[in-house]
């Protein structure tokens, strides 16, 4: 049995949430979201937490269920606060800048990169070498971290490229004479 599945998800009195035909929805103050839930499944909302149950006793043993409740969970936290991650470009002339909807990397190409930002994700440049996004859905916040890290990751004899805030990039000892 999942341990935890079993547990049950906190919720706001800000937060919204209601669970009708196989579908999730939480609403709050960051924006609204829903999540297609498996029919083997259900959804108990109480004054101030969530349970997901299976339906059947059988169905204790299906190894989603623990991740149908880290699913409800992220959607949860995602509506109420909300997800950020930072990403740092280490480098000589590396930076990045926004311009519009477009995210504009300088990453040791001869050309600049424009990187176009869905419109879930909010995106800052405090300093020219850190980038800050912020969203409320946790995978599409992944997925873009993940596609601007890919323009230049970094390299393990020098270290240069685009890093996670708290990455730690193993480091190569290069040629010896």
């Amino acid at each position: 049995m999942s341990r935890i599945a079993k547990n049950s998800i906190k919720i706001n009195k800000e937060i919204n949430c209601k669970f009708e035909n196989g579908l999730f929805f939480a609403k709050g103050k960051l924006g609204e979201k829903s999540l297609n839930i498996n029919s083997s499944y259900t959804v108990e909302i109480n004054n101030e937490e969530i349970l997901i149950l299976p339906k059947d006793e059988k169905d204790k043993l299906n190894p989603s269920w623990g991740t149908t409740r880290a699913l409800v969970a992220n959607l949860i936290q995602g509506v109420s606060d909300g997800f950020s991650k930072t990403l740092e470009l280490n480098g000589t002339g590396y930076r990045a800048s926004i311009s519009g909807s477009k995210l504009k990397l300088q990453v040791g190409y001869s050309h600049d990169i424009d990187y176009e930002i869905p419109k879930e994700v909010k995106v800052e440049c405090p300093k020219q070498n850190i980038i800050k996004l912020y969203s409320f859905d946790k995978e599409v916040l992944g997925a873009t971290a993940a596609k601007i890290r890919s323009y230049r990751k970094p390299e393990p004899f020098k270290g240069k490229g685009i890093k996670y805030e708290n990455e730690f990039i193993f480091r190569k000892e290069g040629k010896k004479k």
